[in-house]
């Protein structure tokens, strides 16, 4: 683990709250010159702390996809079999997370499709379909309430 002070704490703030700001702009919210911005920058690119640049859409804006969680049970939990299962989920467009879990169920995903049918066919055509998939159990979203990419410093 890298060890960050308070000025990194500030500047991944700002940059997790909007990664389009200036370094001229970050310098004068952060009172101090651009030279040191821009250079803590290059060092949280190259040490791997920012991890990559993106747009996060408003989903509710472009789309009218429902949220699905799934968990899934594989039949055996073999670490090859887990790692296959792995891999083939990161394949699929639908799975926006995928998380290996501890406890009943094997695997937490995070779903996007268009609807109900449109879910059905991922569900039964595309991860029902893959090897060593035991159970699906699906809960689906009504409204989110919080969504965050900001991950929390302190």
């Amino acid at each position: 683990m890298i060890k960050l002070d308070a000025l990194d704490h500030q500047l991944l703030e700002l940059l997790q709250s909007d990664s389009k700001m200036n370094v001229k702009e970050i310098a004068a919210r952060l009172s101090i010159t651009k030279t040191p911005i821009y250079e803590r920058i290059k060092r949280y690119e190259k040490e791997g702390i920012i991890d990559k640049y993106v747009a996060v859409l408003n989903r509710e804006v472009v789309s009218n996809a429902m949220v699905v969680f799934c968990s899934v049970s594989l039949e055996s939990q073999k670490l090859e079999e887990i790692q296959a299962f792995s891999d083939a989920v990161k394949r699929i467009p639908e799975v926006m997370e995928c998380y290996l879990m501890g406890g009943a169920n094997d695997f937490l995903l995070k779903v996007v499709v268009n609807d109900l049918k449109a879910y059905h066919q991922f569900s039964s055509g595309k991860l029902a379909a893959l090897p060593n998939v035991g159970q699906i159990k699906s809960t689906f979203v009504l409204n989110e309430i919080k969504r965050s990419t900001v991950f929390p410093l302190t």
